[in-house]
């Protein structure tokens, strides 16, 4: 399958090196000259064009766009061009299939929102399909999107809330992981064996909850014995506000005042 990513910023820049690493596509992008891109296209084998008017010649069977906002619906009207049987996959935040489906009369169109794990195939990705859409499409969607992580299918009017919990929420989680390692390093700790322990320690406390399909509290029960020291620690984090430290946070990400 050939993918063509346009824009290769932080996020494009993710999914290629998520793609890449599986060695199942033929890869591509479009992007402006920029020296970083340039280095990443060399690194990674995948073909490199400057222009939109060069992308119908890379004859991609899906485009992922990852251009800013603002521009996205620009963009993509410059591959209208494109053959009919080209998917287009949209990662930009806040431009409906509607807005897309103007300026790309006649295609297949699905939208998402990916975080940044997806550079390590452990990404958690929001994804919202049209009413109408091919299964052949379907599943050649879903075939590009596990290969990059977790894909949770949502109407599309939930991708923003999506977006701020598993796009903003790495963010939150190292600043709680920065944290735990001066509290670690505090007690003795060296820091890399600190980094080490935690960023395990998050990976199987996730990895748990998803396999287990658990709420976040039972998890909690099992591990918080009576007297024991982890409900000490959870009381400290209920006394200095931490769950609605967390949940103002996510309100303030998702733009409320």
């Amino acid at each position: 399958m050939k993918i063509t990513i346009i824009g290769v910023g932080n996020m494009g820049s993710a999914i290629m090196k998520g793609l890449s690493h599986t060695q199942n596509f033929t890869l591509s992008a479009m992007n402006p000259v920029n020296p970083r891109v340039t280095s990443l296209a060399e690194e990674l084998g995948f073909k490199l064009v400057n222009t939109n008017s060069e992308v119908g010649n890379l004859t991609p069977d899906i485009v992922i766009l990852t251009t800013p906002a603002p521009t996205t619906t620009a963009v993509a009207k410059e591959l209208a061009v494109l053959n009919d049987h080209t998917i287009f996959i949209s990662a930009a935040a806040g431009i409906t299939h509607e807005d897309l489906a103007k300026v790309l009369p006649n295609k297949e169109i699905v939208n998402i929102i990916p975080n940044t794990p997806v550079e390590v195939n452990a990404g958690t990705i929001g994804l919202a399909l049209p009413t109408g859409i091919s299964a052949e499409a379907i599943s050649k969607v879903m075939t590009v999107l596990d290969s990059l992580g977790d894909v949770i299918e949502v109407p599309e009017r939930q991708l923003d809330i999506i977006g701020v919990i598993g796009g903003c929420g790495p963010a939150f989680v190292d600043v709680m992981m920065d944290a735990m390692s001066d509290a670690a390093v505090k007690h003795g700790l060296d820091r890399q064996t600190a980094y080490e322990v935690i960023a395990s320690m998050v990976k199987g406390t996730g990895t748990l909850a998803y396999d287990s399909k658990l709420a976040p509290a039972l998890l909690r029960d099992q591990v918080t014995s009576p007297a024991g020291t982890t409900i000490k620690g959870v009381e400290a984090l209920e006394k200095n506000g931490f769950r609605y430290a967390m949940m103002d946070a996510v309100d303030k990400a998702n733009g409320e005042a």
